[in-house]
This record gives structure tokens, C-alpha cells and sequence, in this order.
């Protein structure tokens, strides 16, 4: 990128007035100018003209380029003159634009005759990037907005905890002051006993600040995984107990694996039917008043896949022949 002499581009000294200065523009523009010029090269002067006038008949912009121009020409910025008298391999010094402001331009003060989009790469590395960084330094002072974000785990984690990896995706400024998605993965400590619509708050993982201010913080309500083996009703848990016939009629002492990962042993009542509901105290999730965890029995019927396994069937068939489980339909046995 080389660095633009704007006067000659104008064809004025670098001592011109503002009247000079305008009298230069329209006298080149009348000629330049794409609707009526001959001129082969009209378009691409006209776009050089409008650029160089952009920055003179702009009071800041001009004592800022002068003053740009100035550190060039000693050698304090980086670039090499070339053979025109311009520099080559042009690279604008940080803070070059210090103690200036850019900000009247093109928001109803001083606005030049085309767009940024018309002018140069010099001119945007210049007045573009400093009007965008000076806009995001005159933005309050403002702490960042809080996130709100659901995240799912099953029931096993939510009652002793554990750890769970989260994608975010959030619009965020840039450098530039330029909105972008931005994609984050957070590894989520999910406390022991964290309750269904319950909120985990993230202190600091929510949108960026401004000024300075600290970030957000990030609210994540918690959601159970569907799973058949259990329901959750506030503090209380219900998970199904599959028992046999035997076990269920005679009743048994049966090991039972516990949603936190507990195991404990459990008396099943001789007589229990179907939907019996067997409560361990205080088993539930934790809390003020803890919940309790209740075993809803099940009947699970052995195969009949053996010689003595249908014997057995038949043994009990004929034992109970005067049982009518259909008696509550009113029929007959």
C-alpha cells in the first residue's frame, strides 16, 4: 500500500485554503466527472479526487494526514519513498491518530462526497479503522448483559454432580467494533442436587463489557434428560422396582441400584402388588426438606424358555386354579 499525496491530487500546495481547496475540487470534478468527461480514465481520477477532497476540506482529517505526512517525510513511520514521491510499503504508526476526532464525518457534520467504499485502502487503514476505534472508545461505560441458556443432563448427574460440556454461540464485537458470532465451549461443574428449573450461575461467562466494565454472568436452568426408569416431582424421586411373582407374593430382601449411585437393600413386603410404592426417606434430592426416593414395583415374569421353567408354570397354574384375575371385568372363571 503506498501512501497518497492528497495536494497533488488536487493540484494545490500544501498551504492551500479551505476556498482554494474547494475551488480545486469542483474545477477537476467538472472535468473528471464520468457523465461528462472524454477523459479515458475519468472514473478512476474521479474516485482520486473525491478521495483527496474528502480528507482536505475536512479540518481534523487534513491536520491529522499533514501531521502523518509530516513523520513520513522524517522517516518516524514506517514506508520508503519511491521514484513518484510517494512511499511505498505504507504502514500507518500506532496511534497516529491520537488527539483527533473522525467522528463528524458522515453523521450529519462534514460528510464528504462519496462513500468509504469508494476510496482507497490508505484511506480506509487511516479513517476508517480510527473512526470505528474511536467509536468503541466513546461507548459507555456499561457492565456486559447476562446469558440465559438451558442445559440437559440426566438424573444421575444433577444428584451427585458432575461435569458437562457446553457450547455457546453469541454475537460479539470485535476490534473494530464489528458484530460476529463467536463460538465458546465452557466445561459446566454441575453441583450435587441441582433441581429441575433450577439456575446455575456462571459469574463472569456472559457478554463482554464495555469501557472496561466486567462481563455478564451466564444463567444456565437445568434440564433432565428423559429417561422411563424415573420421574421427578420437586424434591421427590420415583423409579420403577422390577420384582418377580415369587418375590412380589412371598416377599424377598432384593439389592437395588440407586439414582446417585448408591446401592442399597430393600424388604419387599409378602402380598405387594403391582404399583406398590416402597419409600426410602430422605432419599430424594437434597433441600431444606429433602426429598424422598420411592420404588414403585413391577411385576417381571420369568421366561418360559426351560423344561423346568414351564413345569414350574404349570405347578403354579394348577395351584391357583380357583384365582380369577379377570373377576374385576365381571367374568366368569
Amino acid at each position: 500500500m503506498d501512501f497518497k499525496d492528497y495536494y497533488s491530487a488536487l493540484g494545490v500546495d500544501r498551504k492551500a485554503s479551505a476556498d482554494e481547496v474547494r475551488k480545486a475540487y469542483r474545477k477537476l470534478a467538472r472535468k473528471y466527472h464520468p457523465d461528462v468527461s472524454q477523459e479515458a480514465d475519468a472514473e478512476a481520477k474521479m474516485k482520486e479526487v473525491n478521495e483527496a477532497y474528502e480528507v482536505l476540506h475536512d479540518a481534523e482529517k487534513r491536520a491529522a494526514y499533514d501531521a502523518l505526512a509530516d513523520r513520513v517525510a522524517s522517516g518516524a513511520a514506517h514506508g520508503s519513498a519511491g521514484r513518484s514521491g510517494g512511499t511505498q510499503g505504507f504502514t500507518p504508526p500506532p496511534g497516529w491518530d491520537e488527539g483527533f476526532d473522525f467522528s463528524r464525518a458522515r453523521h450529519g457534520g462534514t460528510a464528504g462526497p462519496a462513500d468509504d467504499a469508494d476510496f482507497s485502502d490508505f484511506f480506509s487503514s487511516l479513517f476508517g479503522a480510527a473512526q470505528r476505534r474511536q467509536a468503541q472508545q466513546r461507548q459507555p461505560r456499561m457492565r456486559g448483559d447476562d446469558q440465559h441458556a438451558a442445559i440437559e443432563v440426566d438424573l444421575p448427574t444433577s444428584l451427585r454432580g458432575g461435569e458437562h460440556t457446553l457450547q455457546l454461540q453469541a454475537m460479539e464485537l470485535d476490534d473494530d467494533g464489528q458484530p460476529q458470532l463467536v463460538q465458546r465451549t465452557l466445561q459446566v461443574k454441575i453441583p450435587p442436587g441441582v433441581r429441575p428449573g433450577q439456575l446455575i450461575r456462571l459469574a463472569g461467562q456472559g457478554l463482554p463489557g464495555h469501557g472496561g466494565e466486567p462481563a455478564g454472568d451466564l444463567f444456565l436452568e437445568l434440564r433432565l434428560t428423559p429417561d422411563a426408569r424415573w420421574r421427578v416431582e420437586g424434591h421427590d424421586v420415583t423409579m420403577k422396582l422390577p420384582v418377580t411373582p415369587s418375590e412380589a407374593a412371598l416377599g424377598a430382601q432384593v439389592r437395588v441400584p440407586l439414582p446417585n449411585g448408591d446401592e442399597v437393600e430393600v424388604t419387599v413386603p409378602p402380598g405387594s402388588r403391582p404399583g406398590r410404592r416402597l419409600r426410602l426417606k430422605e432419599r430424594g434430592f437434597p433441600g431444606a426438606t429433602p426429598g424422598h426416593l420411592y420404588l414403585e414395583l413391577e411385576l417381571a415374569l420369568p421366561p418360559a424358555d426351560s423344561d423346568a421353567a414351564r413345569a414350574a408354570y404349570e405347578a403354579l397354574a394348577r395351584a391357583s386354579a380357583a384365582f380369577n384375575p379377570r373377576s374385576a371385568l365381571g367374568a366368569s372363571a
